[in-house]
């Protein structure tokens, strides 16, 4: 058992990783703002290996005190996505680079720290040449940037793991609709159309339950694969827009989808990863594209964001 510091852990990947650390016998404290003002970790309350602390990873008082009484920590408080980036820069600066450096410096040298990042750090790749872990970061967000910068804070001790993960999908306690998988889903149950911009984007895809079972084989495996960092996605799903929709129109056959003449995608990003590493070290994911997607159609049966219609 190691006791476990997780910052961000009501998020959409922390709903479903906590209770798996718990459930493998780890003891875990969250630190969260709650700022969405969600209740995923409700069922954790129940656990006397869970705590819960709520408060700001940028402050360097409540972290210090935490660290004093933690193996390891994962940092998952982020601002997420490009467009939440821009519209609060100073938030993702401070929140996804500089409290993770915190974290980093007061930190000991013998505590662990397993960090997720963005394969979007990759930025615009080569086309038909798959980005690799030595492959250059060449970001073109700020999001993708602030997480670049705080890889490299963690990856510069050592004791460290860092996840790249691709574009992750699937459900949650704290449910992310934006995602492009999940989003692209959503519409296809609810609006059975989809205008797509710059639909020749590529895109690596990973369900968030593989992300959740990633961090627990870092921890199972932290000695031989501390110090590096490890793509995370299917191999089978470097896939188009259009690819996608493809696939999802094989669940969904009333669901229609066309490439507009005009207009753009807000977000470049446009590559093929390889994620030989992370299988070379007797990992595999159990989610397929497809099996995601009839989870999501499940869940979307059940969500609906419909407090503004009738319908």
């Amino acid at each position: 058992m190691q006791k476990i510091l997780v910052t961000g852990g009501a998020g959409y990947l922390g709903s479903v990783l906590v209770p798996q650390l718990l459930a493998a016998g780890h003891a875990v404290t969250v630190l969260d703002s709650f700022m969405f003002r969600q209740n995923s970790l409700a069922e954790c309350c129940a656990s006397d290996s869970f705590d819960v602390v709520r408060g700001d990873c940028r402050d360097e008082r409540i972290i210090g005190d935490l660290l004093k009484t933690h193996d390891a920590a994962i940092p998952l408080a982020a601002l997420v996505g490009a467009p939440l980036c821009e519209r609060d820069r100073l938030g993702a600066v401070s929140i996804n680079r500089d409290a993770v450096r915190l974290l980093c410096r007061l930190a000991s040298p013998s505590q662990r720290i397993l960090m997720p990042v963005t394969n979007s750090g990759y930025g615009i790749g080569q086309p038909g040449v798959s980005c690799t872990e030595e492959s250059p970061l060449k970001p073109i967000s700020l999001y993708g940037t602030s997480k670049v910068e705080a890889e490299q804070a963690v990856l510069e001790r050592e004791n460290s793991i860092s996840f790249r993960l691709a574009t992750v999908f699937g459900m949650a306690p704290r449910m992310r609709l934006d995602l492009l998988v999940n989003d692209f889903v959503y519409r296809a149950v609810n609006d059975r159309a989809l205008v797509i911009f710059e639909g020749h984007f590529k895109r690596n895809y990973i369900h968030i339950r593989d992300v959740a079972r990633v961090f627990l084989h870092g921890l199972e495996n932290f000695e031989t694969m501390r110090g590096r960092a490890y793509n995370v996605g299917l191999e089978d799903a470097n896939l188009t827009k259009l690819e996608l929709c493809a696939v999802i129109q094989k669940h969904l056959p009333k669901f229609v989808y066309l490439e507009a003449p005009i207009g753009e995608d807000p977000d470049k990003r446009d590559y093929i990863v390889s994620n030989q590493r992370i299988l070379s070290t007797c990992w595999a994911p159990e989610w397929t594209l497809d099996r995601g997607i009839r989870e999501l159609i499940k869940g979307y049966t059940i969500l609906k964001n419909s407090i503004y219609a009738n319908v």
